[in-house]
């Protein structure tokens, strides 16, 4: 099997779109931003190009608003095509599967009693994450910059009375499955959440969102057919317990602002730049 798709250096990729993304006027030369990361330029132009597939300049121009909006319209279009065909985003060969189950009303009271929750700590594209897993799905996928320490304790404050352990032979095979080099059929997850049914709708709509593709929270309202309630979808979206899987990060505002995310508005940046270079890369 493969190793996973990551990258051992994200920590200064981040640093790097942090700089680039706070001088977007002045646009810094690469030897700027080298010096800012403490590497040589010939060292920082490889690494992210090996993580990103392209260069830190070309990658600072997928984060335009100018190209967020155009981008928002495209995509848009496109899935009002899909539902007016009526064709399912989740039946695409080559994009991940996930499958989302929410606790029972009783369970959700319970606060997952008699639920055994499975932990550990794997790296990713976008720097260290923790993921938790049951029998029925994963429950969490949080990620973290120096200690797994609060993000544990964030799960045993949300699921109380489940049985948690950690057990990083238990996820690695989920971990290797989400994060697997390359897209690769019958790649199918199911994912556990635990939330309010107005929730769980916001976090079904954000699944039907193809790779590459952005929408706002405006969208996701009128989606879930309430289209007044785009400060409850924020809200919603802000919740979601597991990252990545259900893509929270591709919900930006309409103005083509980014805006910010629970696990660091330069990761979400990074995320966002990583699949539009990889989508523009299969349009062309």
């Amino acid at each position: 099997m493969e190793n996973p798709d990551y990258h051992p250096n994200y920590a200064r990729i981040e640093k790097a779109i942090a700089y680039l993304t706070g001088n977007v006027i002045r646009q810094p030369e690469l030897d700027e931003v080298a010096e800012v990361v403490a590497l040589s330029p010939f060292h920082l132009q490889r690494i992210f190009t090996e993580w990103a597939g392209i260069s830190p300049k070309r990658f600072l121009q997928y984060l335009t608003t100018g190209y967020l909006k155009r981008r928002l319209s495209e995509c848009g279009n496109l899935m009002e095509a899909a539902e007016l065909a009526g064709l399912s985003s989740q039946s695409r060969v080559y994009d991940l599967f996930v499958n989302l189950e929410a606790v029972t009303p009783q369970e959700y009271k319970l606060g997952g009693e008699g639920i055994r929750i499975d932990y550990g700590v794997h790296p990713t594209p976008f720097g260290d994450c923790l993921i938790g897993v049951t029998e029925r799905g994963i429950c969490r996928m949080t990620f973290f910059d120096h200690s797994a320490d609060a993000a544990i304790h964030e799960l045993r404050t949300d699921w109380p009375h489940a049985i948690i352990s950690e057990n990083s032979i238990a996820t690695e095979p989920v971990w290797r499955k989400i994060f697997s080099a390359g897209n690769q059929p019958g790649r199918k997850l199911n994912v556990l959440v635990k939330g309010t049914n107005f929730q769980v709708k916001v976090w079904e709509a954000l699944l039907s969102l193809p790779d590459g593709h952005l929408t706002t929270y405006g969208d996701i309202a009128r989606r879930i057919g309430n289209p007044k309630a785009t400060q409850a979808v924020g809200s919603a979206v802000g919740a979601n317990p597991v990252a990545w899987l259900i893509p929270c990060h591709r919900v930006i505002r309409k103005e083509g602002i980014l805006g910010e995310y629970r696990w660091g508005a330069t990761r979400k940046k990074a995320m966002i730049g990583w699949e539009q270079a990889r989508a523009e890369a299969v349009r062309v």
